[in-house]
């Protein structure tokens, strides 16, 4: 494969949206509980500051993984849930679940 190829590869592109530390966990709690407020979500997150949490979820709000809703109530109120394209992940993500607990 040459780098054109590599490029290119769906492989690579679909790597790209889920690397980051905290997108993962992020994407199971949304599998798990369909619609989250941020600070759900930021609590859910073991040691994770609110700007790497926020610059997580913009990434995949950006790669139309997610969709962020904003409630404007007071205070206001931010959720997130999973587009179709990222719904598509939950089996993706379950074997990954699998095969990791297999490791052991």
């Amino acid at each position: 494969m040459n780098f054109e190829e590599f490029k290119n590869c769906g492989l690579r592109r679909s790597l790209n949206i889920l690397s980051g530390k905290w997108k993962p966990l992020i994407l199971h709690t949304l599998f798990e509980k369909d619609t989250v407020r941020f600070a759900e979500l930021w609590r859910n997150m073991p040691r994770v500051s609110k700007k790497v949490l926020s610059e997580q979820l913009k990434q995949l709000e950006d790669d139309h993984i997610i969709q962020r809703m904003e409630v404007y109530n007071f205070p206001p109120e931010v959720y997130y849930k999973l587009t179709e394209k990222g719904q598509k992940l939950g089996p993706i993500l379950t074997e990954l679940h699998s095969w990791g607990n297999e490791l052991n």
